[in-house]
């Protein structure tokens, strides 16, 4: 539960960042939303979901 709130936080930072500074424009940002969401009741939503639980761990074994 953590791990997918951080990761919404995350990507929602980084398209705020677009959105301020590099042009990214409104719909382009509903239209990306609009795709997560509709990836997430696809087939592959648990493909998707093991590869960036794999990721965060990958991540987080590495020291400093």
């Amino acid at each position: 539960m953590i791990l997918s709130i951080s990761g919404v936080v995350l990507l929602g930072v980084v398209v705020f960042v677009f959105f301020r500074k590099d042009g990214l424009k409104a719909s382009h940002a509903v239209v990306c939303a609009l795709f997560g969401f509709y990836l997430a009741s696809t087939a592959i939503a648990p493909s998707i979901k093991a590869g960036g639980a794999s990721l965060a761990n990958l991540l987080g074994g590495i020291k400093i």
